[in-house]
């Protein structure tokens, strides 16, 4: 079945486009299989052969045929076009189609566009020292890396928002099409505005099997996926067939009507017409799997089945008679119809790709480094919080924050290339500023009682963490800018995407001819310590943990302790490229420590002493060192301080703060990491160190393990206690509260167990009384809610 029957290709240019069709067949075959005869100028001998057969046939015929029919659409049409390759497995077509189309002997002179060029890339498939089996890094054209399947779809929406002048060719595998991330995916739809954005052409390329199991939307038949699609507010076409002439006239028509849908839609949104949400084309190709490879292999069902997803032919090498069907399937493409005698593309062939960077492999959307503009950002000081004197003030550091993004979104709403994007959680991790400059993104029906919602507006909410992650992935890796607000405990739900960004990142940074992507930035707010009306479900700091796994160059983590470190924090990250920024931050009302220009210099150095807080300011080595990292953390170290300056006064207390965690790494170890000289001078070499963490207290010794005083360093953090209580009461159930800092400091600093007994008696009854006190009155007591600071320094004292 298909929805046309009408021809947009000619004979002659149905059996061209078939010809390039088959030489992108043959190079994926032969990167799987050869490691020389490149050609096939001699038969086939087991030397030939790689000794171990990696990579996927299956999807790449599909694949192959998709990209020859775009590439005739973007030469009649000089069409922008980016090809996402959602297949996981798709590597042999990405680097075949780049190859024939030049760009890879471009970018990779060694692999030139003639015989040996084909054998070094042959070669270098799967292979030590080569490159991977995916659409990669490595591989031209691509923003997907394909080593893990669901992400497609949401990074080509990512990748069109404010780019309106592309259309991005997203191939979506039935595997893949199973998947959480994907079946949310479609509804990217109801975010894309035709005026501002470009266009999403989801291809559904059915070939019916995964690797060992037949796919859901493969036994759909096409009424039910038609009322799938409808249903989402698609308008699909359908393309299924095996016969390779038939079914390129199809495609050609089918593309061609879906350009004219596409074309159609944004010429009227951008006059002006009221249309509301458009009804997009989608494309459903049903193929065999496997397609133009072997119909059996040993007596067994190869093409159309599952059998084909990897390699076909399991023993070419050792078993002669595997070798001989190999050949014959090679062969079979008919070679001289495909390349010269010196192995390369015949003129005519050569004539079907587009130019420059109309190239789907050039196009500089899919090195997006080459279209990176620097965001414009405002002077953070002006929206700084006034701190007369450390916790002289309260605020929410988040609220700042927001007003900060707001003026960020009006600086460049010219230029439209920054978003805020979060799952439904703007209002309630108090950015809600940004609302001053714009709206909510939202195609489908506005009721007048609504909120901020319109066509075009630059916050991204959707209640799905996966979508927010793959749409911000997508909008930086094509040049753009923005920051990715989530609660705490729920980023976890993207920790897979986050590892798959880090190492796509990593290998991005040691590729020349890949061009810095502005860094992808996480605000995670609504965190551990204060989640007043919820509960345990939403008590997870754990996520900076699966963070610092990743490679040193790419992430950092930063843990502001109040509004002004926050701001400066965000104004540095959002010009950074190539990275991974994760901040963490409260919104609730604390105390306010540094002003703007002591949190700059705080956060430049990244950690730091408070000489205002301590009590070691003649120079003079101190008898404890109190460390802190993170808002709550903070506010209870700088508490204990206070209590143990009443009980044990002549106790010599350090204060350090630490912002940007990385520093506790060995300088041998992270960029940002301090040398051994500077990290004793802060800690000391011998003196105890009581650290107070606002995550699981072992990524602290994780961090600092080599260090020389590591074994005097205790750390108290999350440990896995919460439930619905009082926000001191959560970090009394976790033991980091400031009693318990408190009596840590006097059973680890030598001499003082039995001179400070009665302080530390002291703090135990405050302990007991705080309990008894919340449970009779659902809230905190007093003495720790409206606590603050006591003390001035000298200069503040005479002002």
């Amino acid at each position: 079945m298909t929805d046309t029957d009408a021809a947009a290709l000619s004979d002659q240019d149905a059996v061209l486009i078939d010809r390039y069709w088959r030489a992108a067949n043959y190079l994926s075959v032969g990167q799987i299989y050869l490691l020389d005869n490149p050609l096939l100028k001699e038969p086939l001998a087991a030397e030939h052969i790689k000794p171990r057969l990696l990579g996927h046939w299956g999807t790449t015929p599909g694949l192959n045929f998709i990209y020859a029919h775009l590439n005739r659409v973007i030469r009649q049409r000089a069409t922008d076009v980016l090809y996402i390759c959602g297949p996981g497995h798709g590597g042999p077509g990405m680097v075949a189609n780049t190859w024939l189309e030049g760009t890879y002997s471009e970018i990779y002179p060694l692999i030139g566009d003639d015989e040996d060029g084909i054998r070094r890339l042959f070669r270098q498939f799967s292979f030590p020292g080569g490159i991977p089996s995916h659409a990669a890094p490595e591989t031209p054209g691509s923003i997907h890396e394909g080593g893990e399947l669901g992400y497609a779809l949401v990074h080509a929406y990512g990748a069109a928002f404010d780019n309106p002048d592309l259309v991005v060719a997203c191939v979506i595998g039935d595997g893949e099409a199973e998947t959480g991330p994907l079946a949310a995916s479609w509804h990217g739809n109801s975010f894309l505005d035709p005026v501002h954005d470009g266009a999403v052409l989801p291809i559904l390329h059915l070939n019916g099997y995964k690797i060992a199991n037949p796919t859901i939307m493969g036994r759909m038949d096409d009424t039910a996926l038609r009322q799938l699609f409808e249903g989402f507010g698609y308008e699909p076409f359908f393309v299924e067939g095996r016969d390779p002439l038939p079914m390129h006239r199809v495609m050609a028509t089918t593309l061609d009507r879906c350009f004219d849908r596409i074309a159609s839609i944004q010429q009227a949104a951008r006059a002006g017409e009221p249309a509301g949400k458009p009804r997009w084309p989608l494309i459903v190709l049903r193929s065999p799997k496997g397609w133009t490879g072997p119909r059996e292999v040993d007596g067994k069902k190869v093409e159309g089945f599952w059998r084909a997803h990897q390699v076909p032919i399991a023993e070419a090498r050792e078993n002669e008679a595997h070798r001989v069907l190999l050949e014959e399937w090679m062969r079979g493409y008919k070679l001289d119809e495909l390349f010269d005698i010196d192995g390369r593309l015949l003129p005519e062939l050569r004539a079907l790709v587009p130019r420059g960077d109309k190239r789907m492999g050039a196009t500089p959307y899919a090195n997006g480094g080459r279209l990176r503009r620097a965001l414009k950002r405002p002077d953070w000081h002006r929206f700084a919080v006034d701190v007369p004197c450390p916790g002289g003030a309260i605020a929410e550091s988040t609220r700042s924050a927001g007003e900060y993004l707001a003026e960020v979104l009006r600086l460049n709403e010219e230029a439209r290339n920054f978003r805020v994007m979060g799952p439904d959680e703007t209002n309630s991790n108090r950015l809600n500023a940004v609302f001053d400059v714009t709206n909510r993104a939202w195609m489908e029906p506005i009721e007048p009682y609504d909120d901020h919602l319109a066509p075009g507006g630059r916050v991204m909410e959707v209640l799905s963490e996966h979508l927010c992650q793959g749409w911000l992935e997508g909008y930086t890796l094509t040049g753009r800018h923005g920051l990715f607000n989530c609660y705490e405990a729920f980023v976890h739900i993207v920790d897979s995407m986050f590892n798959q960004h880090a190492k796509w990142l990593k290998v991005s940074r040691e590729l020349d001819w890949r061009a810095a992507v502005p860094s992808f930035n996480y605000l995670l707010s609504s965190h551990v310590w204060r989640q007043d009306h919820n509960g345990f479900s939403h008590q997870d700091p754990g996520f900076i943990d699966h963070v610092v796994n990743k490679k040193a160059d790419v992430v950092r983590v930063y843990l502001p302790p109040d509004a002004n470190t926050l701001l400066r924090t965000i104004d540095h990250c959002l010009g950074t490229h190539n990275r991974i920024n994760v901040i963490v931050a409260g919104k609730q009302p604390a105390p306010q420590w540094l002003t703007s220009q002591q949190a700059e210099i705080h956060c430049a150095a990244g950690i730091g002493i408070w000489e205002w807080a301590g009590t070691d300011s003649d120079g003079a080595e101190p008898d404890v060192v109190m460390a802190c990292a993170g808002d709550v953390p903070t506010l209870e170290t700088i508490a204990a301080v206070d209590l143990l300056r009443q009980h044990v006064p002549e106790l010599k207390i350090r204060v350090v703060n630490v912002v940007d965690l990385m520093t506790l790494q060995p300088h041998e170890e992270h960029p940002h990491g301090l040398t051994d000289a500077d990290f004793d001078a802060l800690f000391t070499r011998s003196k105890p160190v009581i650290f107070a963490f606002h995550g699981y207290p072992w990524l602290i010794h994780r961090l600092t393990y080599r260090r020389t005083n590591h074994h005097n360093i205790h750390v108290r953090g999350f440990k896995e206690e919460g439930t619905t209580t009082t926000p001191f009461d959560m970090v009394v159930m976790n033991d980091l509260d400031r009693f318990h800092l408190a009596m840590d400091v006097i059973a680890r600093v030598p001499g003082l167990t039995g001179t400070a007994s009665h302080a530390k008696q002291a703090f135990r009854d405050k302990l007991i009384e705080h309990k008894l006190y919340v449970c009779r009155k659902g809230q905190d007591m007093p003495e720790i809610r409206d606590w603050t600071w006591p003390y001035q320094t000298a200069a503040e004292a005479g002002d």
